[in-house]
This record gives C-alpha cells, structure tokens and sequence, in this order.
C-alpha cells in the first residue's frame, strides 16, 4: 500500500482535506491539491496533528493547463497514480430568475468540467495501474433542490456522466464510483460567502418560499450534518473496497434521502418533499 498514490483535489477544508488525511493514514501515498496553496496551513496542521505526510500541490481544477502540470508532475516524481479523488467543487445558492446565466456557467465550470479536466488527464495513468477514479458528488446529485438549481444541475452532470463512463473505464482496468455526501459539517456554505437575511430581503416574488426553505429544510440539513472526519470515511471505502460500489452515501441520512429518488419512478415522491420545504 506504501507505494499506492492518490491524488485529491479541494483539501484546503472540509472533506478535502479530511479525505486527504484518512488516506495518508491507512498508507496511501497521498498528493493533496488546492487551487490556492496559501491556504494549505490548516491541511498541513491536521497532517502534523495525525502523524502524516502530505505532497502539497497546486492544481486548479478549471485550467486545463494547471492539471495537467499537477498530473504531470506527480508521474515524474512518483512514477504511478492509483487513484483520483475528485472533490473539488463550488457551492452556489440561487435561483433562475435572480440568477444570470453567468452564473450558472461559472458553477458547472467548477463542478463539472473541472471534474472532467481532472479525469480525463488522469484516465492513461489509472488505466495503467488498474487505478480507481472517485468523484465526490452530493445527494444534490440525486435530488434536485429548490435554490440550488445550478449546484444541483452539476452534479446530476457528474453523476450522470460518471454513471454512463464507469462500465466503459471498468473494462479498461479502472474502477469508477461517485460518493454523496449529505450536509457536512465545514466551511462549505460559509465559502459560498452568503448572508440569509441579505437574499432574503433581495428575492422579490421568491422571499417568502426562500424564508421557508432556510427556516425549515437548510435548518434541518444543518442539524443532520455530519462531521468531514466521518465523511471521509465513505472516500476511504471506496478508496480501499476490494470492489467498490459505485454510488457510495456517506451516512444513513443520505442513503434515505436518496432513495426516495431512486425508488421514485414518476417523480412524485420527490416533487411532494421538496414542495413541502418551500410551502
């Protein structure tokens, strides 16, 4: 296991970097990457405070350029890669009205086609070690939810697409998965640099069902929320399976959120939740 080498995107908090940390823990050699390296001190302190080593790297997932030289440079100096978290992402909160289209497109270039620039220059060298690509998705991957349409919209793009890639890449040597978490408890929606109170009151026509769904739904979200360290547990399942699934929940909140889509074969269990969150 000593010689296996993982790659991580998006470690600078949260389940990024507790991922990062649980792989290095069970003898993953592990390269944890940020876009932003002088962000790296809380990953380097969780790495000091478990007794690991972590190889630090930047790597934006939207430039094609930047991963390739990430990926690159892990193959010149390790020789091999085994594996491929892909956990980088940006939340978004919105909705279609209120939102532009640029916005929109901002959140799929990060969530989606960095996915794919990741994977797609990952693909030759998992393909020869046997490698697995695991792409940490959401259980808004699973069910669309009001306010999140974009965010939403790009990990159902993910999962789809990693959906349609895993029995082609399986036949190649390389195993495919999705994770999806639920809420974790990190630095996720405070990223997102909103104020409640301030969208609220900017909402127009959408304030009183985007107070409903705050008060009620994202309330309830928040209390289920689990830790990153326990999070990262699922990454490491399907880091470590013998045969890993390929849809991987992270807790029993998100294996019963999710199957309520997946058992639902007209639509209407859902549209009957998520209309009773902004009601």
């Amino acid at each position: 296991m000593s010689s296996k080498v993982v790659l991580i995107t998006g470690t600078s908090s949260g389940l990024g970097l507790a991922a990062a940390v649980a792989a290095a823990q069970s003898g993953w050699h592990t390269v944890a990457t940020l876009r932003d390296t002088s962000r790296a001190d809380s990953l380097r302190k969780a790495a000091a405070d478990a007794g690991v080593e972590l190889d630090i790297r930047q790597l934006d997932v939207t430039d094609e350029a930047s991963v390739a030289a990430a990926i690159d440079g892990v193959i010149a100096d390790h020789g091999r890669l085994d594996a491929v978290v892909n956990n980088a992402g940006a939340g978004h909160f919105g909705t279609l009205e209120n939102d532009t289209v640029d916005d929109v497109r901002q959140v799929m270039e990060v969530n989606f086609f960095g996915v794919l620039n990741v994977s797609k220059a990952a693909l030759p060298h998992l393909r020869a070690s046997g490698g697995r690509l695991i792409t940490v998705t959401s259980v808004g991957g699973v069910v669309g939810q009001p306010f999140s349409e974009a965010y939403c919209a790009a990990k159902f793009a993910v999962e789809g697409y990693m959906e349609s890639l895993a029995p082609v890449a399986d036949k190649l040597g390389v195993s495919v998965s999705v994770v999806e978490p639920g809420p974790v408890a990190s630095e996720f929606f405070g990223n997102i640099g909103l104020d409640m109170e301030t969208e609220i009151a900017a909402a127009g026509p959408y304030a009183e069902a985007l107070n409903n769904l705050v008060s009620g739904f994202v309330a309830e979200l928040m209390s289920s929320a689990q830790t990153p360290a326990a999070a990262a547990q699922s990454v490491l399942k399907a880091l470590t399976a013998d045969r890993p699934a390929f849809r991987v929940q992270t807790s029993d909140w998100a294996r019963d959120f999710t199957g309520t889509k997946l058992a639902d074969v007209d639509g209407s269990a859902v549209q009957g939740l998520t209309r009773g969150w902004v009601a």
